[in-house]
């Protein structure tokens, strides 16, 4: 799959995941630092299968109903490395069973 990471999210998520065998690249990578999400889900749908976000209100800021793009949400207590590492097993899980306009979220959903 073809992964775009949110500029938000750690490169060692890049990292991990590229050893997975997923073709990732980060929004900064892509030149797209700053756009906002409807511009950027626009943007990475003609070039990427999932977006990897920590921006869990997404869902409710988007309407993600005509997307095809697939969108996964980590839910962390913070986008330090030390909170989301562990998260990194589900992402790569998740990546393979999303669906085309389908969005997941991984990890605290307190």
């Amino acid at each position: 799959m073809k992964v775009l990471i949110d500029e938000c999210a750690p490169r060692a998520l890049k990292t991990f995941l590229a050893k997975c065998g997923h073709e990732c690249i980060t929004v900064q990578e892509a030149g797209w630092s700053g756009k906002r999400n409807g511009e950027l889900l626009t943007l990475a749908e003609s070039r990427v299968d999932v977006l990897i976000t920590l921006d869990t209100n997404l869902k409710y800021q988007q309407n993600l109903l005509q997307r095809r793009i697939r969108i996964l949400v980590i839910a962390a207590r913070s986008n330090r490395l030390a909170d989301l590492a562990p998260y990194f097993s589900e992402c790569a899980s998740a990546i393979a069973s999303i669906e085309p306009g389908q969005i997941c979220v991984i990890g605290d959903q307190r």
